[in-house]
């Protein structure tokens, strides 16, 4: 029988956000692995994990999730990871990997399920989605994504600040993942584009330490790693003025 990788989103932290299906799939599997970096500390796939599973069943499998710098190191904790979950399909031939978010949205999954693929030929990939950190914002924030006609762009801040001013000069809403180290810098791009009024930024969402505020209120401190931005589009016409 092929062996069964899945992929399981399981949101951006409250565990309330893991799907039905999500939490299905965890349960399923005969392992759970969960990334964490090297310093050990537990992860928001771990904790949020642990509400649905029994520690005895979760794995940690160490990654090298904020290297950008290092591409030898970061190559290496890849190889590395993807021999350790290659190891647990050949033993158990079912495993979940739990990641923040949507499996298919900057995750590390794609890389692990690339690596695995060629370690253990045959194996089967599957992914189930999970709630994204911009959807949670929005809901928290009461942040409108889109509306009729819009476009909705996302943009990874560590790809550089002129990635987010080109974004913001354009149409639609704009959302900026992990901006937290450069919060200076996006504060500046939402100024010159006129869209700062209008915009929210969070971080921890759905945790104890959760921070949901007004992007006007960012003055240049750096911010956690992880932090979600939403520019929503310039709107005018009333209801239903970009139908």
């Amino acid at each position: 029988m092929s062996s069964r990788l899945v992929g399981v989103g399981v949101g951006p932290g409250d565990p309330e956000l893991v799907t039905v299906k999500g939490v299905n799939a965890l349960r399923a599997a005969d392992v759970v692995v969960v990334p964490v970096m090297d310093t050990g500390e537990r992860g928001r796939a771990e904790a949020t994990v642990l509400h649905y599973v029994p520690s005895d069943k979760v794995v940690r499998v160490v990654f090298a999730l904020n290297e950008r710098t290092d591409r030898a190191r970061r190559e290496a904790a890849w190889d590395a990871a993807g021999e350790r979950v290659a190891v647990l399909l050949r033993e158990h031939g079912s495993v979940a990997f739990a990641t923040i978010g949507d499996p298919n949205v900057y995750s590390t999954f794609t890389y692990l399920a690339q690596t695995v693929a060629a370690l253990v030929p045959g194996t089967v990939v599957e992914t189930v989605p999970g709630i994204t950190a911009m959807q949670d914002l929005a809901a928290r924030s009461g942040a409108v994504l889109t509306e009729g006609t819009e476009p909705l762009t996302l943009v990874p801040v560590t790809a550089g600040a002129a990635v987010l001013k080109d974004a913001l000069n354009g149409p639609g809403t704009v959302v900026a993942y992990k901006f937290g180290r450069q919060a200076a810098e996006v504060a500046e791009a939402l100024r010159d584009s006129g869209r700062l009024d209008d915009a929210v930024w969070g971080s921890a969402l759905g945790l104890p330490e959760e921070s949901v505020r007004p992007a006007a209120e960012l003055d240049g401190a750096p911010l956690p790693y992880l932090s979600t931005l939403i520019a929503p589009a310039r709107r005018a016409g009333g209801r239903g003025g970009k139908l």
